[in-house]
C-alpha cells in the first residue's frame, strides 16, 4: 500500500524533540499573535464604533478592525517565512538526514544549533535557500502534470474532470516533496546547492511513481490527523471567539483551524517529510541522473533550466557575478 515506516518515523520525531518543541513554540506563537492582534483591533473597532449613535456601527468597525488584525499578523507572517525555512525547518531536516544515515547528534539544545551550523554551511545565505525552495516547487508542479498531459491522450470519456482533480489533489501532496530535495542536497554535501538539487529534481522525476503514491497516501493520513485536531480544538476556540467584541461566532472556527495548521506543521509535516525520505532514499540507491530526465525537465519546466544557470554561476559558495540567488518571477512550469 505504501513505502514508508510510520512507527520508524514518529521514532525520529522523539529523537529530534528540541526541533518539535521549538517549531511547536513558532506555530503557536504565531497562531496566538493572529488570535490576539485580531481581537486588538476588533476591540479598537468596537470603541470606534461606539461614538456613532448608528445602530450596528460597532458590530461593523469591529469586523473591519478584526480583519486589519488578521491582515497586519499575515503581513509579519509573510516577511518572517525566509527566516522560518532556513532557520528551523532546513536545519531541522539537516539532524533527520544524519539521523537517517546512523550519524549521532548532540542533545538537547546543541542538536538545534548543530542543525543551524549544517544549513548555513551548505547554503551561505538564507535567500539562496529560499530561491532554491520555490524553484523546486515550480519544478515539482511541472512534473505532477506530466500525470494530467498522459491522461488527456487516453481515449476515456469523462477523464479529464477527475485527472484535474487528482492532479490539484497530487499538487498538495507534493508540498511533502520539496523538502525532500532539501534532505538530499544536504545529504550530498556538494558545493554546489543548485546543481545538487537539479540532480535530486531528476532522480525525483525518474522515480515520480513510488514517490507521488507515497505522498498520496501521507497527504490522506496528515490532514486526517489535522481534522482530528481541528475537532478536538473548536470547543475551546468558541470560548476565545465569545471573548471577543462584536460576538464573531465565526472566529472560533478559524482560531481552531490555526491551531490545527500549528499541530500540522509542528509536528504533523516533519513527520511526513520523514517517512517521504524513507521512501526517496532507497528508491534513488544505485541510481545516477537520467540524460533522458534531463532533457525533459529541460523542456517542461522554465525553473529547471534556471536551475541548470544557477549551478553554472555557482563559484565557492556564492552566486557568480551577474546573479543574484533569488527567485525568479513565477512562471508557467
Amino acid at each position: 500500500m505504501w513505502d514508508f515506516r510510520l512507527s520508524a518515523a514518529i521514532g525520529l520525531m522523539v529523537r529530534t524533540l528540541p526541533f518539535i518543541v521549538l517549531r511547536l513554540v513558532i506555530y503557536f506563537g504565531i497562531t496566538l499573535a493572529f488570535v490576539l492582534v485580531t481581537g486588538v483591533g476588533a476591540g479598537i473597532g468596537w470603541g470606534l464604533g461606539a461614538f456613532s449613535q448608528e445602530p450596528g456601527t460597532s458590530e461593523t468597525f469591529s469586523l473591519w478592525g478584526g480583519l486589519a488584525g488578521m491582515g497586519i499578523t499575515g503581513g509579519v507572517i509573510f516577511f518572517l517565512r525566509e527566516y522560518l525555512l532556513y532557520m528551523v525547518k532546513a536545519a531541522h531536516i539537516a539532524v533527520l538526514v544524519e539521523l537517517l544515515d546512523g550519524g549521532q547528534l548532540p542533545e538537547g539544545r546543541g542538536q538545534i544549533e548543530h542543525g543551524r551550523k549544517i544549513v548555513s554551511e551548505r547554503f551561505a545565505e538564507a535567500n539562496v535557500l529560499f530561491a532554491l525552495d520555490r524553484i523546486i516547487k515550480g519544478v515539482l508542479r511541472a512534473i505532477t502534470g506530466l500525470a494530467q498531459g498522459i491522461a488527456a491522450i487516453l481515449p476515456i470519456p469523462g477523464l479529464e474532470p477527475i485527472m484535474r482533480f487528482i492532479r490539484a489533489f497530487l499538487n498538495i501532496a507534493v508540498g511533502y516533496i520539496d523538502e525532500v530535495i532539501l534532505a538530499y542536497n544536504i545529504r550530498t554535501r556538494s558545493e554546489n546547492p543548485w546543481a545538487s538539487a537539479r540532480d535530486g529534481l531528476i532522480l525525483y522525476g525518474q522515480n515520480y511513481k513510488i514517490m507521488l503514491k507515497n505522498a498520496a497516501w501521507l497527504t490522506l493520513i496528515m490532514y486526517g490527523l489535522a481534522f482530528l485536531v481541528f475537532l478536538v480544538l473548536l470547543a475551546p476556540a468558541g470560548a476565545i471567539a465569545f471573548l471577543i467584541p462584536g460576538g464573531f461566532s465565526a472566529f472560533g472556527i478559524l482560531v481552531a483551524l490555526l491551531f490545527a495548521w500549528s499541530v500540522k506543521a509542528a509536528v504533523l509535516e516533519p513527520l511526513a517529510i520523514t517517512c517521504m525520505m524513507q521512501v526517496y532514499f532507497p528508491a534513488i540507491e544505485g541510481q545516477t541522473p537520467d540524460a533522458e530526465w534531463e532533457r525533459k525537465l529541460n523542456t517542461l519546466s522554465k525553473k529547471f533550466r534556471t536551475m541548470g544557470e544557477k549551478a553554472s554561476s555557482w563559484v565557492s559558495g556564492r552566486m557568480g557575478r551577474g546573479s543574484t540567488g533569488q527567485a525568479d518571477a513565477p512562471t508557467s512550469g
